[in-house]
Parts: C-alpha cells; sequence; structure tokens
C-alpha cells in the first residue's frame, strides 16, 4: 500500500537542461528506461541516437523524438565496432535477465548477458571518449541497479555484469576527468518496465500470488516507499548528470530505491 504522503511523479519535466548541439547514444533505448532518456536528451534539444535489437521498434521511438536509429545486436562485437560513436553522451542502457540458480545457470546465457551489459558499454566508451577529450566536454553514464551494490539469489549474470559495470564507471570517470568528461551509475530498484511486469507475472505463477501481491510483498519488502519506479524518473537523473549542475559529480553511483539499500 502506497502511504498517503508519496505523490507520483510529475509528467512535465523540468526546465533549465539545454543540450542543444550535443549527440547523444542511448543503447536499449527502444522502450522502457532506455525510451525514457532518449525521449529526455531529445526534449532538452540533443540529437539522439537509438540502438537496439529490435529494429521496428527502433525506427518508431526515432521518429518520435526526431532522432535516429541504429539496429545491432549489443552481444556480436562485430555489431558493435560498426555504430558511430562519435557522440557527446552515451547511455550505457541496454540489458536483459536470466533467472535460475548458479548450478542450473546456462553458460552461454551467462556469457551473453557479460557482452551486452559490459563487453558493448566498454567498447561503445573506448571509442566515443576521444572524441569527448578532443571537444573538453562529455557525458557517460551506465543504466545500472541495485544489483550493482547488493546481491540477490538467482540473477548471477545480471548481479555480475551490473557490479562490472559499476567498476568500469569510475575507471572511466578517474581517466576521462582532466578531460571535462564525468561518468556515473544511475542504481535504480525495480523500475516500471516490460522487464520487471515480466517478473512480476512469472513471480505471480511461481508463488500462486496476485500479481499486486508480488510487487508489495517480494518486490518491495524492503522498500521504505513502496511504489515501483517510473522510467520517466530515471530520465530525470540521466538528464541531471549532464546538467552543468553536476559537472562535479563522477565516479559516482546515484542510487533511486525507495530506502531499500538504506537497511
Amino acid at each position: 500500500m502506497v502511504p498517503p504522503n508519496v505523490s507520483e511523479p510529475s509528467p512535465q519535466p523540468p526546465a533549465g537542461l539545454d543540450l542543444s548541439g550535443r549527440r547523444a547514444l542511448v543503447t536499449g533505448a527502444a522502450g522502457g528506461i532506455g525510451l525514457a532518456c532518449a525521449r529526455r536528451l531529445a526534449a532538452a534539444g540533443a540529437e539522439v541516437v537509438i540502438v537496439d535489437l529490435r529494429e521496428e521498434e527502433a525506427k518508431a521511438a526515432a521518429e518520435e523524438i526526431g532522432g535516429r536509429a541504429v539496429a545491432a545486436d549489443l552481444s556480436d562485437a562485430a555489431a558493435v565496432e560498426t555504430i558511430d560513436c562519435d557522440v557527446d553522451i552515451l547511455v550505457n542502457n541496454a540489458g536483459l535477465q536470466h533467472v535460475a540458480p548458479v548450478t542450473e545457470f546456462p553458460p552461454d546465457v551467462f556469457a551473453r548477458i557479460q557482452r551486452i551489459m559490459v563487453e558493448a558499454p566498454f567498447r561503445l566508451a573506448r571509442r566515443a571518449l576521444p572524441g569527448m577529450y578532443e571537444r573538453g566536454w562529455g557525458r557517460i553514464v551506465g543504466i545500472s541497479s541495485v544489483h550493482g551494490r547488493i546481491a540477490s539469489p538467482y540473477k548471477v549474470a545480471y548481479v555480475t555484469a551490473k557490479h562490472a559495470l559499476e567498476g568500469m564507471t569510475k575507471v572511466i570517470a578517474l581517466e576521462a576527468a582532466e578531460h571535462g568528461v564525468t561518468a556515473n551509475c544511475v542504481s535504480p530498484a525495480y523500475v516500471r518496465t516490460p522487464l520487471v511486469e515480466h517478473q512480476i507475472a512469472d513471480q505471480a505463477a511461481a508463488h500462486g500470488m496476485e500479481p499486486d501481491r508480488v510487487v508489495d510483498e517480494i518486490m518491495l519488502a524492503r522498500a521504505a516507499i513502496r511504489r515501483l519506479i517510473e522510467p520517466e524518473e530515471v530520465a530525470e537523473m540521466v538528464a541531471y548528470l549532464c546538467s552543468p549542475h553536476a559537472s562535479m559529480i563522477t565516479g559516482a553511483s546515484l542510487t533511486m530505491d525507495g530506502g531499500w539499500t538504506a537497511h
């Protein structure tokens, strides 16, 4: 049950962020958090490149925001190397989930998750950084998770990848600081995305529970604020990290978890 003092987020983003003339690349941006980030950066004036495996959805999203779509399988290193990385803003968002005990976790699935969520961000960042260094400005944001800070059982690949993304982002932050480039992670708990909606349905079936009870009693059991995070809230944090007010924030992991990790 949502406490009476908790209000839903405003659908209108605050004014003040001007990214006119900046070019942003957002991975996994045909839906969910990635699409929310693409919309927010485009609203601030950035030219946004949407990278996603789902070609038609990516094209539709790009048309909506006046951006450009690139269909690419980020688990394919050769495909990643063809993506134009001459950008000012890189948002490493693409990811997937697989739930199984370690003893039953398919090694090929584990490896694919690392390629998409660790190796692809590395490959994109290493090619984007020289241009950012030359221009003296850049923003790299990794969409991490509370699972980049703590662990849950049955999510060995996802937890491993998010911990790796956080570590890699910190290294980039230290190397890039003298060039006017910041690198940070945004680490939300459960966000209202298709990925999470599928998890809710799966857990409801597995536990014989109503979906609302799964959210309240399982997903939000340790949270102080008892609701799912909206994708637009994550996008606002990403936008803030691209603003002049955030120029001293680098190598950080900004947690959005309703108090989950405050325990």
